[in-house]
């Protein structure tokens, strides 16, 4: 049987990595971030950034372990010896994939539909038509990069996170002259904080919300079977890009506070767009939209490729029926799962507003991420460090898992029932897969030792 191809070299796989995370969250996270923050914004992205950082440090530790595509469902298969659970696991990151991928299609044919300015007067599902053809439209040119190789869906992905890097550096750029204009621990006052004081709740509020802006990261553990040297490639990769990120991320966050006031830009329906305007009025607006445009689609792009290995890998490891594991012999490229993601997500656009499916599977990485990061601590005092590989010292993953369910807890508190009552239906639906598909045609095999 054809296998991957291993064409992905580290500098490649860090601009994925940096793309992955990067994609348009901090476009509009930056102004709600600081509604809840003010101008203590930049603090959250920190304590995100440290809580992050200890769950990628676990993934990095795996990636250099067990360098498999779909290694998120591997090592819990292999640590727990539940396939149940390694499904669950498995599926819950493509359908976080999958909502996301579904999501950012609509935003850049709302963005695309801006620029040509089509108005058919026709809704399906709720949605002008020309969005939902152009969302299937970009939806086939994403689907036929991803076919078309590895090589050719990296490319793609770096010139789209070196567009959007270059818009967060422009941000940069020209906002940096103001920096230390304002108070920088100025918090934003609230009903429940009406002396906005920096109190802990506040600032575990907060780095919740800007937790998601990493989220990406893991994604770069679906590519091990295609990255040279892995075991030593793929932890200098991720680790590199969690870093570059988070510097970024800090960066644009002060420069935002410190050009435009936080109760304004906690209220701008384009936050970065408004430092821009304010900042640097000679930029054309139309430069910051095709950035924007840019920094959506490689959000697709990379959850396309990811969801695609994915399932590829669930059905190498036989969770899932084995056609979706077959590589084109010409391309090296998982076709079959690529075909199959593509229905499902163009479908979805027919789905009216899925806001509230995303924020479910974004709650269910969170308990992936607690599942992973126990694997790891199972695996270690179990298997011992491998010589020659990244090994995470065993506090990382019991930092990780912790601090991921105190912001599982936190984000339940603060959402309404239906978030997590998406995710509790997701979970029965996919159990309800998996145990209809043991009695089916493929069975799930033992992971080897």
């Amino acid at each position: 049987m054809a296998e991957l191809k291993r064409t992905i070299g580290p500098g490649q796989l860090m601009l994925y990595g940096v793309g992955s995370m990067l994609g348009a969250g901090i476009y509009g996270l930056v102004g709600k971030g600081a509604g809840i923050m003010g101008n203590a914004i930049w603090m959250a992205f920190l304590l995100a950034m440290t809580a992050a950082l200890l769950t990628g440090l676990s993934y990095a530790s795996i990636a250099s372990r067990y360098p498999r595509a779909a290694g998120a469902a591997y090592v819990t298969e292999r640590a727990f010896r539940a396939s149940w659970l390694s499904y669950l696991v498995g599926l819950t990151v493509v359908a976080s994939g999958i909502a996301s991928a579904a999501t950012q299609s609509k935003v850049v044919a709302a963005n695309l539909n801006a620029l040509i300015g089509l108005n058919t007067g026709v809704t399906v599902a709720g949605a002008p038509v020309e969005i939902v053809l152009l969302a299937i439209g970009f939806l086939m040119i994403v689907a036929g990069i991803v076919y078309r190789g590895i090589s050719e869906s990296i490319w793609a992905n770096t010139a789209c996170t070196l567009i959007e890097i270059s818009g967060l550096v422009l941000v940069v750029a020209v906002g940096m002259r103001f920096w230390g204009q304002n108070d920088l621990m100025e918090v934003a006052a609230s009903p429940a904080n009406p002396e906005g004081l920096l109190t802990a709740a506040l600032l575990l509020q907060g780095a919740i919300l800007t937790f998601f802006s990493f989220l990406g990261f893991e994604d770069m553990l679906n590519f091990a079977e295609e990255v040279k040297e892995p075991e030593r490639n793929m932890p200098i990769a991720m680790i590199g890009a969690m870093l570059i990120v988070s510097l970024i991320y800090i960066a644009v966050s002060i420069t935002a506070v410190s050009i435009v006031p936080w109760q304004e830009l906690s209220t701008a329906p384009g936050p970065l767009r408004s430092v821009i305007e304010r900042a640097a009025p000679w930029f054309p607006a139309v430069g910051f939209t095709f950035i924007t445009i840019a920094a959506v689609a490689n959000t697709a792009l990379v959850n396309t490729i990811m969801g695609s290995r994915m399932l590829y890998g669930l059905a190498r490891q036989g969770l899932l029926p084995a056609a979706l594991g077959k590589v084109h012999k010409k391309r090296r490229t998982p076709h079959v799962a690529v075909g199959v993601l593509f229905v499902i997500i163009a479908a979805l656009q027919f789905a009216g507003d899925i806001a509230q499916l995303a924020g479910a599977t974004v709650l269910l990485l969170l308990l992936v991420f607690v599942v992973v990061n126990g694997a790891l601590i199972i695996l270690k005092r179990r298997e011992g460090n491998i010589p020659g590989r990244f090994n995470a010292p065993l506090l990382v993953p019991v930092l990780g898992g912790g601090l991921c369910l105190v912001m599982i807890l936190g984000q339940v508190l603060q959402s309404d029932w239906r978030p997590p009552a998406i995710a509790g239906g997701l979970i029965a639906l996919i159990l309800t897969t998996y145990f209809l598909g043991r009695r089916g045609r493929y069975v799930v095999p033992k992971v080897p030792d």
